[in-house]
């Protein structure tokens, strides 16, 4: 009675295709992984509020508002503002340049002209 070796590493699996097959199945899942990546981050930053100040204190001045996915333009007519309004609050400016705005907490008085400086 002889005993056959039964070799398991000596099938003819040598196609290389199949190692080739194997490597497109890898770019797959990671080209599903990547884009599944992109469409996330475009779905976060679509919620952001971004404004965008283009031309800064030129006359051709622009800002743009984007705010849940819509995107509104601000123009500058290049020539200051004109008309009619109610004093709404008092702006300073610190001495590390920061601007803070604070509202009026009573009734704003009713102003019916433009503002002029006053002479003292």
């Amino acid at each position: 009675m002889t005993l056959k070796h039964v070799n398991v590493l000596a099938e003819d699996d040598d196609d290389p295709m199949l190692s080739a097959v194997n490597l497109v199945d890898v770019f797959l899942v990671l080209v599903v992984a990547l884009l599944t990546a992109v469409a996330v981050q475009s779905q976060t930053s679509a919620q952001e509020s971004v404004t965008i100040i283009r031309n800064a204190g030129q006359p051709d001045m622009e800002v743009v508002v984007r705010e849940h996915g819509k995107e509104v333009r601000f123009k500058g007519a290049g020539s200051a503002a004109q008309g009619q309004g109610v004093r709404a609050g008092v702006a300073y400016q610190l001495e590390d340049g920061n601007i803070v705005y604070i509202p009026e907490t009573g009734a704003a008085p009713h102003d019916t002209g433009t503002a002029k400086p006053t002479k003292p």
